[in-house]
């Protein structure tokens, strides 16, 4: 089967606007407009990653003008880092709200990321490496 040479493409599709490195977090805005408790929107991270952004940056997420922050998490609600996410792709996510606020949850798993895991802990030192 052969490429369609015009299709359109799904109102759930977000591009970013614009990303930053800005108090310790890894910034994405999204264009303005209501993002519905638990609909699917397909996100891209259409600009560069800042060559300032710290590994372990939480992503977060804002809206238009808005300054409100919405973090990105795993499926497992674990908050997703800048290690996590790449330019020019395409995350899967659901957007979860509660009385305050909400979250932009991925549906699969982010990038390949280090594990910053401690080995074991134990209770005389409280951690070893």
């Amino acid at each position: 089967m052969a490429c369609k040479p015009v299709c359109q493409l799904c109102k759930r599709l977000i591009l970013s606007q614009t990303i930053t490195f800005t108090g310790g977090n890894l910034v994405v805005n999204l264009p303005d407009g209501n993002y519905s408790n638990g609909e699917k929107y397909c996100i891209v991270l259409a600009q560069s990653i800042p060559t300032t952004a710290t590994i372990n940056a939480p992503v977060v997420f804002t809206i238009g003008a808005g300054t409100a922050q919405f973090p990105l998490t795993n499926r497992c609600c674990a908050p997703v880092t800048a290690c996590g996410v790449r330019t020019r792709t395409k995350y899967s996510t659901i957007v979860v709200t509660n009385a305050t606020g909400g979250t932009f949850r991925m549906i699969g798993k982010p990038c390949c990321s280090p594990s910053n895991d401690l080995t074991a802990i134990n209770a005389e030192t409280g951690a070893t490496t």
